[in-house]
């Protein structure tokens, strides 16, 4: 490249595990390719053009494994440094477009580690002994008990990850990994919070300790309309397929964590799949002419968001002011979502 925008090309490879092998049910092995197809063609454009610019291509791991999110430690060891604009593919079951302002694609996560400790004994004498996977499953019995009482929007889902070695032990360890999930970080942290008490309480039922560790895996990123709405425009010039003309929610460039407050991105989403996410069939889909269509216009559509950001200075102006505008306007967001949250007084309970 030569002295002018620095255009970034995020790469990513990754498997899902969960079922009875690892499969890529999210389409993660077409990303690198896509992507990889996209700055090869700026790239010799910018050099046969001899227009200022350089391409840099950034290859991201373990995006599905959560925290902590590859893409923020990467920023915070300073490998995007540098970087103007950052564009990503990702496997779509049709073709969207995102409005301006702060959202995740997935919600804000929090991952969760519950480990819980207790006593081993022979299981016909269990009395003698603190049953750590008990603790464990009162965990998940008291999370089922909350669900009722959280707003609708938020997730909670987990694993066992340890559960004992032999059943005639009394489990002394037993562990679960939580994710827990909400539109945003402000009530996600009150999520969080109850379904940390029920771990607590839990373990006072079952007369076991816990230890809580928490990692916080995905939070709001910015979503940039001028960089969503010209994407969205090549994609359908290009022939995408599955086109849904009303803009979403505001989703930043997908799974990138604090990546996407810092430095204007934009995802590209090309219909490349009937089937759902995370699943078999939209792995199979990768392979097909489904999956070739949109992987093609896909890549396409990212080149040519890159070649209209280097080639285009009033258009450059345009995306950092809307990106520096809104990025000032987080912290107002934030103030407004705990105004949004107040939480109850419960007050000492009183006798007969």
């Amino acid at each position: 490249g030569t002295p002018g925008p620095n255009l970034g090309v995020i790469l990513e490879y990754d498997a899902l595990r969960g079922t009875t092998r690892d499969f890529h049910g999210d389409q993660h092995s077409a990303q690198g390719p896509v992507g990889m197809a996209a700055a090869v063609a700026v790239a010799e454009f910018l050099s046969s053009s001899r227009t200022a610019g350089t391409v840099t291509v950034y290859g991201t791991p373990a995006e599905e494994v959560g925290a902590p999110e590859a893409k923020t430690t990467m920023y915070e060891a300073g490998v995007f440094k540098g970087a103007d604009v950052l564009v990503r593919s990702h496997s779509s079951t049709g073709t969207q477009r995102s409005p301006a302002g702060f959202g995740s694609c997935c919600m804000n996560i929090d991952v969760v580690h519950y480990t819980f400790a207790g006593a081993p004994a022979h299981q016909l004498q269990a009395w003698e002994g603190r049953d750590a996977l008990l603790g464990v499953i009162e965990l998940f019995n008291h999370i089922d008990a909350l669900r009722k009482n959280l707003r609708p929007e938020a997730r909670i889902q987990g694993i066992i990850t340890e559960g004992g070695r032999a059943p005639n032990v009394v489990p002394d360890r037993a562990a679960a990994e939580v994710w827990i999930r909400y539109p945003d970080e402000v009530y996600l942290a009150q999520v969080r919070n109850r379904v940390n008490d029920a771990a607590r309480g839990a373990a006072l039922a079952t007369g076991t300790k816990v230890r809580i560790d928490v990692d916080s895996a995905a939070r709001d990123g910015i979503s940039v309309a001028a960089l969503n709405d010209l994407a969205f425009a090549y994609l359908k010039r290009l022939g995408t397929t599955k086109v849904e003309e009303e803009p979403g929610r505001p989703v930043p460039y997908e799974e990138t964590g604090t990546v996407a407050t810092q430095i204007p991105g934009v995802g590209v989403t090309s219909h490349s799949s009937n089937g759902g996410y995370h699943t078999f069939e939209m792995e199979a889909d990768a392979l097909g002419e489904v999956g070739h269509h949109g992987f093609l216009v896909d890549a396409q559509a990212m080149a040519a968001v890159l070649y209209h950001y280097a080639t285009d200075a009033q258009y450059r102006a345009t995306v950092k002011r809307e990106f520096d505008g809104l990025k000032g306007l987080y912290g107002e967001y934030l103030a407004a979502l705990r105004g949004a949250y107040p939480l109850p007084t419960v007050p000492e309970p009183t006798g007969n």
